[in-house]
């Protein structure tokens, strides 16, 4: 067998052109020297991976053997300690690889991933389908409130039971060997819908305009922005504009011509349904149908059903009646906004009818009729840098802590920023790694990894790495990086889960940190309050070119604006959310036409045809990755943080140290320490009102 995986492994090297490394070393086998012991970015190699993630399995595997081989009777520290701390190698190396193939990918990665991913998953079933390992867990689990455990303890343990419990364990033979082959089939769709995504989004489109007057209306810096990405496609002279959001929404928004505004959005709501070899529509349906037959597999009506039961909404019925609620005014205001919009268009003489690839265009139009605010007067004040520098000064004001600029740390990519962070007594709490700009082999969006969890070694805590991965608008010309107000939030919102991931303090990784799927964007929600605030903008938001602090009347228009278009926002995000329900509503699986489900999906929560879905079938890789059944999250944790938020507003304080202390302690710091409700009431006092979110949308009409 080793022979075989050793011809294997040096067979795919050279069919990707896999270097060796030079001297034969392997970072990952060795303690990192590095400071902080961040991993050595500048000594790892493709190279290095494979052998790593093997003899990371071998490690976990024998670690696995020498729990379920221990003469002694099932313990705590022998049974569930043991597992809690097994895998520290494979766990090692696959944050780092799986953080590298999402920001900084290549085909040689992409190759590791089709080989590592079936391989992973048959290591996972192996552990999760071990009838030894589970019976001594039962044991743990039968004996937990006698055996004079804390209380935490005993979460750990049924956290733990209830996994196997989830993951098959109970299961016989024969369904295990079902269970199996599911899961090695849907880890490699994953891969290939992910792969043909990035395909379409980076490589297969390209609006290129060639004729100076159809960019008229577009602002300078987006003009300048096509240049230079024109030219370093080898077309210097031209303006080509891309499906990354930097690139397209400007033009949405802006663009005079509308048949190239129809031209760049069909292209960005068609990735994935294009009948070529990218096509993702038979991949999510196989998706879809695995899953309704895993769920049924473990005894559940629907892979809904199966992921829910686990969060704090409990049911599916639970998160439609949620949605629905929300839906009703969103799309009543919508509908008024489309129809300002429309009068718009008709005072201009447009004699058109508003369409979907329209609504960016005369929503600029409408919010500079409403509040005479045009985006493009905000983004001089909003340079990344600045945006940046606002955030860590919220963060000091309401945690102490600070963070330095370290040049010294190895970085991935030369246009990553590594920081340090301590707190207020100067001592080290993690470092934070940020990636800002587009690039080929970066997966679009923005998200928060990790290079290292926190944890614990001989009673030492194991500071975290973690990192912010963004898609923002590049530097154009002379001036910085100028973000969107979108951009600010959304670097707002994932500053907000980096310090969840920094925060986070507790002895077993099966609790530490980990709270339900749809409380999960409470962290990083709640950050988001702040970037608007009047208070808060004075500090931050600066002119690039003189420094200037944003005028109070802009701020004012700013403020007044914050409700401006959410209802669209809202309607598109809860489309989304509904249709990720109905893929997983299967109770068996079946065969349909996506693009016809996907439509009465829509059609059944009335959906004007004005507004789409925020992630069509074919492109909506939230569902393909964690929020399968969970999209929906995002707005019910919305509730949590408007909530949270007004906490602050309250007290007449926006950095009052008491509740942030709170905050921090029971929902950053010890938030899977208990069930989420219990842990927000712990840190509120009472249960959230969905009054702040509503008021803060404009949907409390």
């Amino acid at each position: 067998m080793k022979k075989i995986a050793l011809v294997s492994l040096m067979a795919l090297m050279a069919a990707t052109g896999m270097a060796q490394p030079k001297d034969g070393g392997n970072p990952f086998f060795k303690e990192y020297t590095t400071p902080f012991k961040v991993p050595p970015f500048n000594l790892i190699d493709t190279s290095h991976f494979i052998p790593a993630i093997v003899e990371g399995i071998k490690q976990q595997q024998a670690e696995i053997d020498a729990i379920v081989n221990n003469p002694k009777a099932p313990t705590f520290e022998n049974t569930i300690v043991a597992y809690d701390k097994s895998g520290a190698l494979l766990s090692k190396v696959g944050s780092v690889f799986g953080s590298l193939n999402g920001a900084n990918t290549s085909p040689a990665l992409q190759a590791i991933a089709r080989k590592t991913s079936p391989m992973s998953t048959k290591h996972r079933d192996n552990i999760s389908l071990n009838e030894k390992l589970f019976k001594r867990i039962k044991t743990v689990y039968e004996n937990r409130n006698k055996s004079k455990l804390t209380p935490l303890q005993i979460r750990v343990v049924e956290k733990y039971y209830s996994d196997f419990e989830r993951n098959g364990a109970n299961l016989s033979e024969a369904d295990k060997t079902k269970l199996r082959a599911i899961n090695q089939e849907l880890s490699m769709l994953g891969l290939k819908f992910g792969e043909n995504l990035l395909a379409e989004t980076n490589n297969n489109f390209k609006l290129v305009v060639d004729n100076k007057a159809d960019l008229a209306g577009l602002p300078a810096d987006v003009i300048i922005s096509g240049a230079d990405q024109a030219k370093q496609d080898g077309m210097e002279g031209k303006w080509v504009f891309t499906l990354q959001k930097p690139s397209m929404i400007p033009f949405l928004q802006y663009a005079q011509n509308r048949e190239l505004r129809k031209k760049i959005y069909m292209g960005y709501n068609m990735r994935g349904n294009n009948d070529n070899e990218f096509d993702n529509k038979v991949n999510i349906l196989k998706i879809a149908n695995l899953r309704a037959e895993r769920a049924n597999l473990l005894g559940y009506k629907t892979y809904a059903d199966y992921i829910i039961s686990n969060n704090m909404a409990k049911t599916p019925e639970a998160v439609y009646d949620f949605l629905n609620k929300i839906m009703e005014p969103a799309l009543n205001v919508a509908k008024q906004d489309l129809a300002e919009m429309q009068a718009i268009a008709d005072r201009e003489g447009a004699n058109i009818k508003l369409e979907a690839w329209d609504w960016w265009f005369y929503s600029e139009k409408l919010r500079k009729e409403k509040y005479n605010l045009d985006e493009a007067e905000i983004k001089p004040y909003l340079s990344l840098e600045n945006v940046r520098t606002g955030m860590f000064y919220v963060a000091n004001k309401l945690y102490g802590i600070t963070f330095t600029k370290r040049p010294d740390l190895p970085v991935y990519h030369t246009e990553v920023d590594a920081f340090e962070i301590k707190d207020s007594t100067g001592k080290h709490i993690g470092v934070l790694y940020m990636d800002y700009h587009p690039r080929p082999g970066k997966r679009s969006g923005a998200w928060c990894g990790r290079f290292r969890s926190q944890s614990y070694e001989n009673g030492k805590r194991i500071t975290p790495v973690i990192t912010i991965v963004t898609n923002f608008t590049r530097p154009a010309g002379d001036a910085p990086a100028l973000l969107t107000w979108d951009e600010t939030s959304t670097l707002f919102h994932e500053f907000g889960h980096a310090l969840h991931g920094l925060f986070t303090d507790g002895q077993y990784e099966r609790i530490a940190g980990s709270i339900p799927r749809d409380m999960i964007e409470l962290p990083s929600q709640v950050m988001e309050n702040w970037a608007g605030e009047p208070e808060v903008l004075k500090v931050y938001a600066k002119h690039y070119k003189t420094g200037e602090v944003m005028p109070q009347e802009l701020i004012t228009k700013l403020e007044k604006s914050m409700t401006f278009n959410q209802a669209f926002v809202t309607v598109e995000y809860i489309a989304a959310s509904i249709l990720d329900l109905d893929w997983h509503s299967f109770t068996a699986p079946k065969q349909v036409d996506v693009n016809a489900f996907e439509k009465e999906s829509m059609d059944k929560i009335h959906l004007i045809p004005e507004i789409l879905p925020r992630y069509r079938t074919t492109f909506f890789s939230h569902i393909t990755g964690g929020y399968a059944a969970g999209y929906y999250v995002y707005l019910w944790a919305a509730v949590l943080d408007s909530d949270a938020f007004q906490s602050f507003v309250d007290s007449g304080n926006l950095y009052n140290k008491d509740i942030a202390a709170k905050f921090r302690k029971f929902i950053l710091t010890e938030g899977g320490n208990d069930e989420g409700m219990v842990q927000y009431r712990k840190f509120r006092g009472q249960d959230p009102s969905p009054i702040p979110l509503l008021k803060k949308r404009g949907l409390d009409k």
